[in-house]
């Protein structure tokens, strides 16, 4: 669980996203954007399309390019129930991490059924995370094809239709690999880079594959397998050095970056990250953040802590609430940034 300090509120549902801003007569770039000056406080409305006029020549981005597997299976157990089975983070050939959606406990060793091959509970990955489950699966060919055939993308029931995959990716998707999309860059479209490049701010790619949220059980994150390439280390260390701001595009970008952290610099590097950002660690790498709105007691609003004082956290979301702004991933975003 996060902080007791982080803000404190209640959601309601008309700030609820229900489904895509497409849906809703909106563009992807449509969305609305609080900025939030984290340091005087100060909110201002916009739109996501407004964002180059927020930024400097200069500035960088960092998007994530982790793309969305449809993550979700139908299991059917030896007594002929049926539940929900989200994969979260593949661990080598045939091993996940996965997330049983069933009321019912599973026990080490049960071995339930999938509309192709089948998948077996190994043990919990451990005490803090109980509802994960090393999970072995044995499916019939490739397993993109599997997932492509038999997977849908994970959905929360504030969600209230099923969506196609390409829905659940951002313009910057290029590595299959995350339970659930990096939702911060859903917004961003060509014509956006385009502006943004005319504007003179840059942009920088980098690996995050995301496992399962489940926002109903705000548990602290655990590990997942990131990449920094050089070529975003050098851009991030070029921009400190010019004086340019570094902003992640989503809390998955500053987990990353933030990993990839030695002597005040950015250094290429892969592999898995157990790093949690907290306002006691704060962040080596990161001016501003770029992210959604995030739900009471995420534990996500503790890295928020890292940008912004409780004061001024707790001052843009009763604005957010306020002024009708959405949540969730198909909702608006929020810039935290220093002018």
């Amino acid at each position: 669980m996060i902080a007791a300090a982080s803000p404190a509120f209640v959601l309601p549902p008309r700030n609820e996203a229900t489904t895509t801003p497409e849906r809703r007569g909106v563009t992807r770039d449509g969305v609305r954007l609080l900025l939030t000056d984290r340091r005087s406080g100060s909110n201002r409305d916009a739109s996501f399309r407004d964002l180059p006029a927020f930024l400097r020549p200069g500035d960088l981005l960092v998007a994530n390019d982790s793309a969305t597997l449809p993550a979700a299976l139908t299991a059917r157990s030896a007594d002929g129930r049926t539940f929900a089975l989200h994969l979260s983070t593949q661990v080598a050939d045939g091993l996940w991490i996965a997330e049983p959606r069933t009321p019912q406990a599973v026990a080490p060793g049960e071995r339930v059924s999938l509309a192709a091959g089948s998948a077996t509970f190994l043990a919990p990955v451990d005490d803090a995370h109980p509802r994960l489950w090393y999970t072995g699966l044995r499916v019939p060919g490739s397993f993109a094809a599997f997932l492509s055939a038999h997977g849908t993308p994970i959905r929360y029931p504030y969600v209230v239709d099923a969506l196609p995959l390409a829905d659940y990716q951002t313009v910057f998707a290029q590595s299959p690999g995350s339970a659930e999309m990096p939702s911060a860059g859903r917004p961003f479209t060509r014509e956006v880079l385009d502006d943004l490049f005319e504007a003179g701010v840059e942009l920088a790619t980098l690996t995050l594959h995301t496992g399962v949220s489940s926002p109903e059980r705000h548990e602290r994150p655990y590990r997942e397998q990131y990449a920094v390439p050089d070529r975003t280390a050098r851009a991030v260390n070029d921009a400190r050095r010019r004086g340019g701001r570094v902003i992640a595009i989503g809390t998955t970008v500053v987990r990353a970056l933030e990993s990839a952290a030695a002597g005040g610099a950015a250094i290429a590097s892969s592999g898995w990250t157990d790093l949690i950002v907290t306002p006691e660690r704060g962040v080596a790498l990161v001016d501003a953040l770029l992210t959604g709105f995030h739900e009471p007691q995420a534990s996500h609003l503790d890295l928020l802590r890292a940008f912004a004082s409780d004061d001024v956290l707790a001052a843009a979301y009763a604005h957010a609430i306020g002024a009708g702004y959405l949540w969730h991933e198909f909702g608006d975003v929020h810039l935290l940034i220093a002018g």
